[in-house]
């Protein structure tokens, strides 16, 4: 099994963009660390971030093409992109939302969540380790050890 872990703008700060609500593990650390995790369960990881919304548009659709799955912290985008949303929908492989920070807290732009709307799983506010718990729900549905919340 094969999951596209999709990052957008600005995660390739983390760790230097505001430690206090992003953590300090810095961008690579938290690829190496999801990646040894995923590995321990067997999944196999392809990383990708982009500060550019037409590549995460390509990545998702590339993905079509090799991944059972999709991981994705769309960032700001999250808000924003209809495209992502749209991207999500057309190549129809389960995806898991994940946001570092817990969003439903913060300002009222960031509630609401296009990229979310074509996901499965939504892990919000568990740092880093939301990668792991999105990969390891994804993995359950695809492996049909687990269902899809209605």
């Amino acid at each position: 099994m094969k999951l596209l872990i999709l990052n957008g703008p600005n995660l390739n700060m983390l760790g230097i963009r505001e430690p206090g609500i992003y953590g300090t593990v810095d961008y690579n650390a938290m690829v190496e660390y999801v990646a040894a995790c995923c590995d321990a369960l067997g999944i196999e990881t392809e990383f990708y971030q982009s500060n550019h919304e037409g590549d995460l548009v390509d990545a998702i659709q590339d993905a079509l093409q090799y991944a059972d799955g999709i991981v994705i912290n769309p960032g700001a985008y999250t808000h924003t992109s209809i495209a992502i949303l749209d991207a999500l929908k057309a190549v129809a492989l389960p995806a898991a939302e994940v946001h570092i920070s817990d969003v439903t807290k913060r300002e009222p732009f960031r509630q609401i969540s296009y990229a979310g709307m074509a996901c499965q799983g939504h892990f919000i506010g568990q740092g880093i380790e939301g990668y792991v718990n999105a990969a390891r729900f994804l993995q359950q549905i695809i492996t049909g050890k687990g269902t899809v919340p209605q």
